[in-house]
């Protein structure tokens, strides 16, 4: 049991707003301090409740290198080049700046796993505006240079969060909860009366591939996030990503092929198999229905090793106590069935 790789644990990545100390030091405990050495896998927990900037788009905004964007009542808006950054970009700076500087103390001398999570470019592309006219999706040679930029301020981030960190083995999650949507052409226009074309699979899995070829190239390790219940597992595979995270909750028979030639491809499930809506107490009958789907690939113990089991979604839209039971049972869920095997 102790040679044992998998199941590990983690989370999704974002939290109730329990202010950044607190929320920094519970995924410690939690996943470094409570577990097995090497088990679980700690993150930098995203607050989104603390207001504008701490939001997926603007934390991911403020990643952007020459690329300023500030933030209307339509949302957030790239401004033109040269432009000065605004307090909107500044709030977010601040917010960010304030996670990591709790994580340098809290990690002190830490080795092992840390992941960050930071948009993905085409769920940025979908949400982010241009200086004057529609979504940055709507533009190819805008959406590619969007993913550029992201990319140079990921690659940024990891070095910064190294210094902060030096025994850490950064994992980078882009979450891509839009995908799907851009995919199958359903983003909304400016005016909300159309819809945007869809983008080509093979253009959008291009574009992301360079994202991850960056950010991999940085020695980083990069996971897919999006856990809408069409996730392109496929296009993901082939962007060369690290591992895929998934609702698995969601998963259904048509994409099981899919995720069996990603896993045996060399890919980690990241599995959201326990539900935030759960109410149950033990995480028996979730870590079922999941062997019954991972039974149904193929898969069985000897697999272990390619699962991380998280949270089926962020947790940010929970009350503090039902995020942290979640979070639990996630971590009960992953020793469940590492139990399973000793």
């Amino acid at each position: 049991m102790a040679d044992l790789l998998g199941p590990r644990t983690s989370g999704v990545g974002s939290l109730p707003d329990v202010g950044s100390r607190d929320a920094v030091r519970q995924v410690r405990d939690l996943l470094v301090g409570d577990v097995p050495d090497g088990f679980g896998i700690p993150y930098v927990p995203e607050q989104p409740a603390r207001g504008p900037g701490a939001d997926m788009i603007g934390r991911a905004a403020d990643l952007l290198v020459e690329m300023p964007v500030d933030l209307q009542p339509s949302g957030w808006r790239l401004t033109p080049p040269g432009s000065a950054r605004g307090r909107d970009l500044r709030r977010a700076q601040g917010f960010l700046q304030q996670d990591l500087d709790e994580v340098a103390e809290a990690y002190d001398g830490y080795v092992g796993p840390l992941k960050t999570q930071v948009c993905g470019p085409w769920t940025l592309a979908a949400s982010l505006w241009l200086p004057r006219g529609e979504r940055v999706v709507s533009d190819a040679g805008a959406s590619r240079d969007l993913a550029q930029s992201l990319a140079a301020g990921v690659v940024g981030h990891v070095e910064h969060l190294r210094r902060l960190v030096p025994g850490a083995d950064v994992v980078v999650q882009l979450d891509e909860p839009s995908l799907p949507a851009v995919l199958a052409g359903s983003i909304r226009s400016l005016s909300g009366m159309r819809r945007l074309p869809p983008v080509d699979e093979g253009r959008a899995g291009e574009v992301l591939r360079d994202v991850v070829d960056a950010v991999g190239a940085s020695g980083a390790s990069v996971t897919g996030h999006c856990c809408a219940p069409d996730a392109p597992i496929a296009l993901l595979r082939r962007a060369g990503l690290n591992g895929v995270a998934l609702d698995t909750t969601l998963v259904a028979e048509p994409q099981f092929d899919a995720l069996g030639e990603a896993i045996d491809g060399g890919m980690t499930l990241w599995a959201g198999l326990v539900p935030t809506t759960s109410t149950e107490r033990h995480p028996r009958a979730h870590v079922e229905r999941f062997l019954a789907m991972w039974n149904r690939i193929g898969f069985g113990a000897a697999e272990f090793d390619r699962l991380v089991v998280t949270p089926a979604c962020g947790l940010a839209t929970l009350p503090p106590k039902d995020a942290l039971r979640i979070q639990r049972l996630a971590i009960e869920a992953a020793t469940m069935l590492r139990e399973s095997v000793g």
